[in-house]
């Protein structure tokens, strides 16, 4: 096989790939032999026909079936044959078949960037301990006893700070509804029908639940609020809104005994005690997750801070386009109207470019620790994650390979293994060193 590069900028390399005629022609007439058993020619019964005939028939067939079989598996030995750390394949084009049966083609890659590697071995980490304290366990009791707790109706009382408030509300500005003025914005904004609001001074909208002090079940009060020059809603920005707000219903939290009632009420057959210690697991498993996640963010800290490369302009183009999508369907997500959004596009557009940045050479570091240590991704790797991803979805392995297969997303998938076992080997060969700074956990229990 002969192969020309061309290298150009942008870590850009066009490759002329040539495969000799003997070696097209033996898969050519595998081909065709195939076609031969099997075609019906009139004329000829079937498998008699002769290979001319078949090979005139079939001749375009037989170069798709051909091309499918060549073409990736001669642009693979192709990398190898010339030593190339192909970070992304681009185009495969002006396939060509010579009279003699040669068979030639053009392949288009972005490379990755050249660099040396630190050494990765014993990277220094400073991780906490992950022991559970009392105080912890009793916070996180309280956190559910919350989440647990009941709502009764409060009668012969008006509505006071701490109490739940259900109501009807509308808002407006110079008579016309906020509905109307920024249609986009949030529901909550505009007004709603049995909205609940936990009274606190610096809940809801400015100076809102101080108004509504006192008020009775029935009542209906003007509400003003004088929305803030810098407020994210631009319509509404420094402008004096009224709302029309009736209260439905007073409600007041009431919380449980902390006891076996509240355990069982909680997670039905279990004692406080029982409660305590499965509470005390999860946050010890928090933990661990935590000290996890933060021994990979210094490992790469590490690694970024010594390692220092240009990243290929066109990954870095289809990457920030992959992580601005992200960004904005996550802000929509939180309640983001797209004109908000839009007002802050160069500030979305700058952090995706980071963002893309720091992903790329991320994966970058780890291909090279990989290739270097030789880890690899085998074929129970892969099974093993899609009957993850499988059961994850609630279908047949078999269906989701299918699927995966149909979106060319096969090699994402032993991609992301091959990181991750990469990054576990990292974890594996840190210097940890203990640091007297508590770890910061979310329990989501």
């Amino acid at each position: 096989m002969k192969v020309e590069v061309e290298r150009q900028p942008g870590f850009v390399s066009k490759l002329r790939i040539e495969l000799p005629s003997d070696e097209v022609s033996k898969e050519w007439d595998a081909i065709a032999n195939s076609f031969a058993r099997l075609a019906k020619i009139p004329g000829y019964r079937p498998g008699k026909a002769p290979r001319a005939v078949v090979d005139k028939r079939f001749r375009k067939e037989i170069q798709e079936e051909l091309t499918k079989k060549l073409v990736s598996k001669s642009y693979h030995e192709a990398i190898e044959q010339e030593q190339l750390r192909v970070a992304s394949l681009t185009n495969i084009e002006d396939i060509q078949f010579g009279e003699d049966k040669s068979m030639r083609f053009r392949a288009t890659v972005v490379t990755a960037p050249e660099f040396d590697l630190p050494d990765y071995k014993n990277i220094p980490v400073q991780l906490p301990d992950t022991k559970v304290s009392d105080a912890e366990v009793e916070a996180a009791l309280e956190r559910l006893r919350d989440q647990a707790a009941d709502f009764v109706d409060v009668t012969g009382r008006g509505l006071q700070m701490s109490d739940f408030a259900v109501l009807d509300f509308e808002g407006s500005i110079d008579t016309k509804p906020i509905s109307e003025i920024a249609p986009e914005t949030s529901k909550n904004l505009q007004g709603g029908k049995k909205f609940w609001l936990h009274m606190a001074p610096d809940n809801f909208l400015p100076k809102f639940c101080q108004q509504l002090v006192a008020q009775e079940p029935g009542e209906t009060r003007l509400v003003i609020v004088n929305f803030p020059d810098d407020f994210p809603v631009k319509q509404l920005a420094g402008k004096k809104a009224d709302y029309a707000v009736t209260l439905r219903e007073i409600k007041e939290k009431i919380l449980a005994p902390v006891d076996d009632v509240l355990a069982a009420k909680l997670i039905p057959g279990k004692t406080l005690v029982e409660l305590r210690q499965m509470i005390e697991h999860d946050v010890e498993h928090a933990k661990e997750h935590d000290v996890e996640r933060a021994k990979e963010s210094q490992i790469m800290k590490y690694l970024h801070e010594r390692i220092q490369f240009e990243v290929p302009p066109a990954l870095l183009q289809n990457e920030t386009r992959r992580a601005l999508a992200e960004l904005v369907q996550r802000n929509r997500e939180r309640g983001i109207t797209d004109e908000m959004l839009k007002e802050k596009e160069k500030e979305l557009i700058d952090g995706a470019a980071g963002l893309a940045a720091h992903r790329l050479k991320t994966n970058f570091i780890l291909h090279r620790v990989a290739e270097r240590e030789k880890i690899q991704v085998t074929k129970e790797d892969v099974d093993r994650q899609i009957r993850q991803e499988a059961a994850r979805y609630d279908v047949s392995p078999e269906k989701m390979r299918k699927e995966l297969r149909q979106q060319d997303a096969l090699d994402d998938i032993a991609d992301q293994i091959l990181l991750g076992k990469t990054l576990d080997f990292l974890k594996a060969n840190v210097s940890v060193e203990q640091s007297e700074k508590p770890v910061s956990v979310e329990e989501k229990l």
